[in-house]
């Protein structure tokens, strides 16, 4: 046991008893414990399996390549329509964890299983993602901030486009290029 993760675990405002739940589960199964991303995660051999993490009204194990898993309970959930390899099973409560613990454990056998056998995820390329006719407009009408964005990282791009696709109305999307125009210019990603 990681004495970061135990204090993640102690400091928790909520899902203490699901947290622990969940942590016993899973370090039945030999994973290594680790904090990441300040939420506890469970390795196999270095590669990210699991992790547990919480939200205002349910705490969730996450599955980094989910996407791959057999999901026979239908207890896997997809958080966003653009998130592509992660899965989530959510809890509000013990018991849920209690009634699902044989489902869960084979679910971690699996996940630990694609990592032995280093499966991928199959992920969309940025130039599948549809670039909002806001942004390449003014990508095309400006010649340094287009240079700027191509030099971005395909994941910091797909951030981008996101982000201003997300809003429904034009001017909303024109706002947030205007916003994010200096950050591209940097070579800044969203969240840099």
């Amino acid at each position: 046991m990681d004495d970061d993760v135990g204090a993640f675990f102690s400091n928790a405002k909520q899902w203490q008893a699901e947290y622990r739940a969940l942590r016993q589960l899973i370090l039945a199964t030999g994973l290594s414990e680790e904090l990441k991303w300040g939420k506890p995660c469970y390795t196999f051999e270095g590669k990210n399996v699991v992790l547990i993490h919480g939200f205002k009204d349910y705490c969730a194990l996450l599955f980094h390549k989910g996407a791959l898993l057999k999901d026979p309970t239908g207890i896997l959930v997809q958080q966003t329509e653009h998130v592509q390899s992660a899965r989530q099973v959510r809890f509000t409560e013990v018991k849920e964890i209690a009634k699902l613990e044989k489902a869960l454990m084979t679910y971690v056998r699996e996940a630990i299983e694609v990592e032995k056998a280093g499966l991928k995820v199959e992920l969309k390329k940025t130039s599948e993602f549809a670039m909002p006719d806001e942004l390449r407009a003014r990508l095309d009408g400006d010649p340094a901030l287009k240079h700027a964005f191509a030099a971005l990282t395909p994941g910091r791009q797909r951030a981008y486009i996101l982000q201003v696709a997300g809003a429904k109305r034009a001017e909303t999307r024109e706002a947030r290029i205007d916003k994010h125009a200096p950050r591209i210019l940097k070579g800044l990603g969203l969240d840099d």
